[in-house]
């Protein structure tokens, strides 16, 4: 598969992009990702770059956009971050990736046990990572059950997993309130925001 170039990636619709994603995901799950050489997409974006999407994801070792999606040099921008939030410097950076890069979809990446969000669950503390967790600790707040104390912290998966679908959720929503550019440009129908869910037992994605 050749890099996109500025011809290709003007061609890719905000949907397109999103079945892009799908697909790669499914050739992933299938274990027939494309045939792709790496250094040949090298060569390719030497004088430019024309990714289709923008992902922001978690830094867990597990969830590489690039693997997980079957994507190459070139494809996609890739922002990371322990709990896949948004902060000045990584609207910026998707503002950058969507209004100047040409980027057609911004997608927000959460995924199943997630150690940030655990983290969050259970109010940790350690040094700079004690901010980071208060960032997520609003999406804990939100998911009303169990309202058993007890069970609102990280033994318990299934309430660590709605907190990260929250999670997901109230980024976007952060997105669109703290971006007029990406706003404006969702609102345009240039772009598209969505989130999903990257199931870390089975490498499958559930898009929001």
């Amino acid at each position: 598969m050749k890099a996109y170039t500025k011809e290709t990636q003007a061609l890719i619709t905000p949907k397109g992009a999103l079945d892009l994603l799908k697909e790669g995901n499914l050739r992933f799950q299938k274990k027939k990702q494309a045939n792709r050489d790496l250094l040949e997409q090298v060569a390719d974006t030497t004088s430019g770059q024309y990714p289709f999407a923008t992902i922001l994801s978690c830094i867990d070792s597990r969830v590489s956009s690039e693997l997980i999606f079957d994507q190459g040099i070139g494809d996609i921008f890739s922002a990371r971050v322990a709990g896949n939030f948004v902060n000045e410097d990584i609207l910026g950076s998707m503002e950058f990736a969507c209004k100047l890069a040409g980027t057609k979809l911004v997608l927000v990446l959460g995924h199943t046990s997630c150690g940030a969000v655990k983290g969050a669950c259970d109010d940790a503390k350690l040094g700079n990572l004690t901010a980071l967790i208060s960032k997520i600790k609003p999406a804990v707040e939100a998911v009303s059950e169990p309202a058993d104390a007890s069970q609102r912290n990280s033994k318990n998966i299934d309430f660590v997993n709605e907190v990260a679908v929250k999670n997901v959720q109230m980024t976007i929503d952060a997105i669109r309130k703290d971006s007029e550019v990406l706003k404006e440009m969702e609102d345009n129908g240039e772009i598209q925001i969505i989130g999903g869910m990257y199931d870390i037992s089975n490498g499958a994605v559930t898009f929001l």
